[in-house]
């Protein structure tokens, strides 16, 4: 039998293979190549060893580096870098975490959405700074197999557009009313603090000019109105906001791209929570392997996307960013 720190290691490399290869190939190749080398380094890998296992993630890991002045260039002169800057980087990556805020995957949550009646109370767990608790306020363009539909918020075209590719489904034909929104986070960003704005910036992977733009332009709109952003336990808070709620709306809790960084016991209690809510409607948007019983109803290779799922019950796809969504079924 291998001593624990030796399957720790093969765990850990394979894991920034995955990235490489699911994640980051095709959409962020310097990220591709980081990963890799990663991969085969053992003494940055005995370094991200001797971090909590949550904080060995890649996107962590990159995002630290870069923001503290790394730069985007090959993996050997960020091996370099890191070598000469470990502690920086260990006490940046101890301090933050992959709080990942992007708009972007309000285009896929918008189907799931647009289906409810009436106007709902929107509560996301792992809200970040709050820029997905807005899907009313964002305009959408869904390019189709046919023709792209495009979608604006009641008072006009936003100053926010996503764009989504949408297969085997048809868009949304409406965006829903929001009457009250809230989010929980272990520790809400604010989006006008110039500093948590930067970190938020410096999350976005490098080819990604578009998604800061889109982060630039939601930040301004969301800075504009802010959001109820509460610290907290998602087990421990989500029921005291739903209690909170208006009368006469719907209330729906969401997350995405979030119980990842949550212990599976914690995961699977917040799922029947989630499913012993008659009152709720739960849209889950997570990795395949996130919530098993839902990643297992996919009829297809997920290829890195995400399982979007209503009340557990898996319906789509989704591009991690927001950019595809591919009805199941």
């Amino acid at each position: 039998m291998q001593p624990m720190t030796e399957l720790d290691a093969d765990s850990l490399r394979e894991y920034y293979r995955k990235f490489a290869q699911l994640e980051a190939t095709g959409s962020s190749p310097i990220y591709a190549a980081w990963a890799t080398g990663v991969a085969e380094d053992d003494e940055i890998i005995a370094l991200l060893l001797d971090l909590p296992k949550p904080k060995r993630q890649a996107n962590l890991l990159f995002a630290a580096a870069r923001h503290l002045g790394a730069g985007e260039d090959d993996y050997p002169t960020l091996r370099t870098w890191l070598l000469q800057h470990w502690e920086l980087t260990r006490d940046l990556m101890l301090a933050r975490s992959t709080q990942t805020n992007e708009a972007g995957r309000c285009a896929v949550l918008l189907p799931a959405l647009a289906r409810i009646e009436g106007p709902i109370s929107l509560i996301e767990v792992g809200a970040s700074a709050g820029l997905c608790l807005y899907p009313d306020r964002y305009s959408y363009t869904y390019r189709t197999e046919t023709e792209p539909v495009t979608l604006h918020p009641e008072d006009g075209p936003s100053t926010v557009e996503l764009v989504c590719e949408m297969t085997n489904s048809r868009p949304p034909d409406r965006i829903p009313e929001v009457a009250w929104r809230a989010g929980i986070d272990l520790n809400p960003i604010d989006i006008a603090d110039s500093d948590q704005q930067k970190w938020l910036r410096s999350l976005i992977w490098p080819e990604h000019k578009i998604r800061r733009a889109r982060l630039s332009a939601a930040s301004a709109l969301v800075a504009a109105d802010p959001p109820r952003l509460v610290p907290g336990d998602l087990l421990e808070t989500v029921e005291d906001l739903l209690a909170e709620a208006p009368a006469g709306t719907q209330k729906v809790v969401f997350h995405s791209a979030v119980l990842a960084y949550v212990e599976p016991a914690e995961r699977e209690s917040f799922a029947a929570l989630m499913q012993s809510r008659d009152d709720v409607v739960w849209i889950s948007n997570e990795g395949d392997g996130v919530l098993p019983d839902i990643g297992a109803q996919a009829d297809r290779e997920t290829d890195g996307r995400f399982v979007l799922a209503v009340n557990g019950q898996a319906i789509a796809l989704t591009g991690p960013h927001g950019q595809s969504f591919e009805r199941l079924g």
